[in-house]
């Protein structure tokens, strides 16, 4: 019911990245020119909404943006040693950006995929016809079924609520029209509020002709200013899917990711992230290039500013060293609960630190 692999993770498709990775694990000589596959940028800082559960509320909605003539420069360079995809996300809200179709342009032209995740309350101009064709996917945070619960939770008016419906339907019409290879989608963090929203929320997408729905668990960041739903408890979740499975179809899935809600009361599998700083990376809207997206703002994460050297140069440079020293001992009780490299830290760890016996025995 997963064909996008949301609740999984997709490393076993790039299997010469991991064996760089499992060769290179504890020296740095070799783990020096290890790139990452996937990078999160934040176009902007400043968002038009203020979530309850926003997680990066620590940083402050600053007003501030990446300079598109830099990424210019920046992501043919990112293409070019190993990222294969950029997720255009972020602590603010990314179309805020006035130019985010040309760095849209600049980022496939890099050979580089292009994803969104943005609360689809902004359509800007020349959007639809220039950069959806060029996106891989776009999901929509829609956290409610109905506009007050909607407003409430999003914490904006409730005319909001509207609008993202009205852009996801304007999406989907120039997808249709212009048979686009892209996936449009929406997801909703299920909370006590929207609980009994689910099926109405779910019917709104299959009937807009999104390619799924995704309900996914909070996690609390560690850093966040919000605290409301710190003690959420996710082990009542057996009749979600068979609530929801007639809405099931050929062209739309609902994704109820209960394999991370069970993992939400649970603790690690594996004591070492072996995905920083190697397979992934944050880019803040200020230039910042982050190693984890749990950590921002924190030094021990920074590699340094694409404002001021190239991405290599940060990559490859003392910061990150200094980094993947500490990543060795780095306590990840200290991390955020199903972080977004947790599946992918449980397929390493079993490849790096703890294989099965007799492995070579296929």
């Amino acid at each position: 019911m997963d064909p996008y692999l949301i609740d999984g993770h997709k490393l076993i498709y790039h299997p010469a990245r991991v064996a760089a990775l499992v060769e290179a694990v504890d020296d740095w000589e070799k783990a020096r020119s290890v790139y990452p596959l996937y990078v999160e940028v934040s176009p902007v800082g400043a968002c038009n909404h203020r979530c309850t559960f926003c997680a990066v509320d620590y940083v402050g909605y600053k007003p501030v943006r990446l300079e598109t003539e830099v990424m210019r420069r920046r992501l043919p360079e990112m293409g070019r040693l190993g990222v294969r995809g950029i997720m255009y996300a972020g602590e603010g809200e990314p179309l805020l950006h006035k130019r985010i179709t040309e760095m849209v342009r600049v980022t496939r032209e890099a050979g580089i995929d292009v994803s969104f995740t943005t609360n689809g309350s902004i359509l800007p101009d020349g959007f639809l016809d220039e950069a959806l064709p060029l996106v891989s996917w776009i999901k929509v945070s829609i956290n409610a079924g109905t506009r007050d619960t909607y407003a409430a939770i999003h914490r904006t008016r409730p005319e909001q609520f509207d609008r993202v419906i009205a852009n996801l339907a304007r999406m989907t019409a120039r997808r249709d029209e212009a048979e686009l290879d892209c996936t449009i989608g929406a997801q909703i963090l299920l909370l006590p509020e929207n609980r009994a929203e689910l099926r109405r929320l779910a019917e709104t997408c299959r009937d807009l002709g999104l390619a799924y729905l995704v309900v996914k668990p909070f996690s609390q960041h560690h850093f966040s200013l919000g605290r409301t739903y710190e003690n959420l408890d996710y082990s009542d979740i057996a009749g979600i899917e068979a609530e929801l499975a007639d809405l099931n179809s050929e062209g739309f899935r609902v994704i109820c990711r209960t394999g991370t809600m069970r993992k939400y009361s649970q603790g690690k599998t594996y004591h070492r992230c072996h995905s920083v700083p190697f397979l992934w990376a944050y880019v803040m809207a200020d230039g910042t290039v982050s190693g984890c997206s749990a950590f921002l703002l924190d030094p021990a994460f920074e590699y340094g500013n694409l404002n001021e050297r190239s991405f290599q140069e940060i990559w490859e440079g003392e910061r990150r060293r200094q980094s993947f020293e500490k990543m060795k001992t780095h306590d990840i009780t200290e991390c955020r609960r199903n972080c977004r490299m947790d599946e992918a830290n449980r397929y390493l760890h079993r490849l790096v630190t703890e294989p099965p016996p007799h492995v070579n025995f296929i």
